[in-house]
């Protein structure tokens, strides 16, 4: 007996779990069904039962891939350059371990990217505190703030100088001379204690940002991957 697919109707067996051509899970009807009703194998044809999680086993998972991913892409790992990938191998790591421990089938990709979510919202706070924690370490307690100013002043406020005076060459007199007086101005809260601790800190900020994307896409990744290798084995 053959039955059409909601979604794309084409014509697939009645006892199959999922559409061959699209992927869209269907409900599959049981012979030991109580006369008059259906009992759906997994779920339904909305797939609502693989769009929930189960948040306990969610967390642990989460957190057992969140620390080291945060560790991994804070300012103490010598691996930092790779955090996002490491962000997005933790998220999808998260997700298969859920997956293993619930035995689903397949989940959906907005369930992924919500278990992806947690586990960057997880790393992305602990790079972001041990990250500070390391600069105030460094800054206070082994007394390396000269070293400290002057990679700040190389890398961030020469530069500045640089892009100022690119941008002051291409305008005419009465223009730069405003703009020169804008540019002092910002230059001068840069060069404050505020500027300074202003940049380390949105800098931290802008890290666990790009963490919590890539792991909400790392997440989703694992979900849709692990979905066709569960469905191959259907």
């Amino acid at each position: 007996m053959e039955v059409t697919c909601t979604r794309c109707h084409q014509a697939i067996q009645a006892d199959n779990c999922y559409c061959p051509a699209c992927g869209l899970p269907q409900l599959v009807y049981m012979a030991d069904a109580p006369s008059g009703q259906t009992l759906p194998e997994r779920w339904d044809r909305e797939g609502r039962d693989a769009g929930s999680v189960d948040w306990k086993p969610a967390l642990k998972a989460a957190i057992l891939l969140a620390i080291p991913a945060g560790l991994l892409t804070s300012g103490i790992s010598p691996l930092a350059i790779l955090g996002l990938f490491w962000m997005t191998l933790a998220a999808a790591w998260a997700v298969a371990l859920y997956m293993r421990s619930q035995r689903p089938a397949w989940i959906t990709l907005g369930a992924g990217a919500r278990i992806g979510l947690v586990t960057g919202l997880l790393a992305g706070w602990l790079a972001f505190g041990v990250s500070g924690s390391a600069l105030f370490v460094q800054r206070f307690l082994l007394h390396q703030a000269s070293q400290i100013d002057e990679a700040y002043k190389t890398l961030v406020l020469d530069k500045f100088q640089e892009k100022a005076q690119q941008m002051l060459a291409g305008m005419g007199p009465s223009d730069a001379a405003q703009v020169q007086t804008q540019l002092a101005q910002i230059q001068a809260w840069m060069q404050s204690p505020e500027g300074h601790a202003g940049f380390w800190a949105f800098g931290f900020v802008l890290n666990s940002l790009f963490l919590l994307i890539f792991a909400v896409a790392g997440g989703a990744l694992g979900a849709r991957w692990l979905a066709r290798a569960r469905k191959s084995e259907v």
